[in-house]
């Protein structure tokens, strides 16, 4: 993972005591993933007439107002920021709200196996470069092993069924709103981890980022229509994205960014298409190809590469 070189020694926690304590590091990090994995599920139960980016934005909405209210500071650090860090606030806010309005219609232009590939899959290629680029954090060997195993993995999980041998046409249009997806989603994490990092609380720093851009988003909802919304299929699919996929899931994220280096975050995030495909299996009554098992497994161990400690190195 890369190395930020801000830091002092006495600043990072060190592979045991991160250990100690289970809640920090990698493992929020995971358990965001986990419950961003329920996304696809979810919203497959929305009304057919809502259209994608309005659900989506929809839950930005209100999970971006929970996180704002529950979030820890959030009114302190709106009111005493400083330019710079208002100016960061703002952007974060703009990516967060870019995520939504990409992701969806990647996936309508793209397919939804492609269109999660791409934006998860180049996520921690952005979020790489972007920490190179702004701290010169050079990614390690062991990052760049990870990231690759982890995207391989995850290509070949969701691909597997489709590795028929016909051929498939690419839409442009939706392999470059993935990437703009995925380039909006590393930019947020990066923004994030370095306010935090700097003395902000996770809780305050997520709550005003997504609270923005759950303002930004607003104007969209209202234009697509809000009569999906007064039914119960729709209601439920939208309490559930604010509250487990926005506020619980971002929640963690923003918790585990205290501790793993934005890159990692996003490398660690992979784990959602895998979650995805096992509840398509339990609960949907979907079959999953051999190639695509063994995707996971290669995913699986990708992360695990990330999750195990390295050893101490003396003197």
């Amino acid at each position: 993972m890369p190395e930020h070189t801000t830091s002092t020694a006495a600043d990072r926690p060190s592979a045991r005591s991160r250990l100690a304590r289970p809640g920090s590091g990698p493992l929020p990090v995971l358990g965001a993933a986990v419950l961003w994995g329920t996304t696809g599920t979810a919203s497959s139960f929305a009304p057919a007439e809502a259209h994608p980016a309005a659900v989506g934005s929809a839950g930005l909405v209100l999970g971006g107002i929970l996180l704002f209210l529950f979030g820890k500071g959030s009114t302190a650090l709106v009111a005493g920021a400083d330019r710079g860090t208002r100016r960061m606030l703002l952007l974060g806010a703009a990516a967060v709200a870019g995520y939504p309005l990409a992701f969806y219609p990647a996936v309508a232009n793209a397919g939804v196996a492609v269109g999660t590939v791409i934006t998860l899959g180049s996520a921690p290629v952005f979020s790489g470069l972007l920490a190179w680029g702004t701290e010169r954090a050079r990614p390690t060997a062991r990052w760049l092993v990870a990231t690759v195993a982890a995207v391989l993995g995850c290509a070949v999980l969701v691909l597997g069924p489709g590795f028929t041998g016909a051929e498939s046409s690419v839409n442009v249009l939706g392999v470059l709103l993935a990437l703009a997806a995925g380039f909006s989603y590393s930019l947020y994490a990066v923004i994030a981890e370095k306010l935090i990092r700097r003395g902000h609380t996770s809780g305050a720093v997520m709550g005003t980022m997504f609270a923005g851009g759950g303002l930004l988003v607003l104007p969209v909802v209202l234009a697509a229509g809000t009569a999906w919304l007064a039914t119960a299929n729709g209601a439920l699919v939208a309490l559930h994205l604010a509250l487990f996929t926005v506020f619980l899931a971002y929640w963690l994220f923003g918790h585990g960014l205290r501790h793993t280096p934005a890159a990692t975050a996003t490398t660690l995030s992979l784990a959602e298409p895998a979650v995805a495909a096992l509840l398509g299996v339990a609960l949907v009554g979907e079959r999953l190809p051999l190639v695509s098992w063994a995707g996971l497994v290669v995913l699986a161990l990708g992360l695990a590469v990330l999750r195990v400690p390295l050893p101490r190195r003396r003197g």
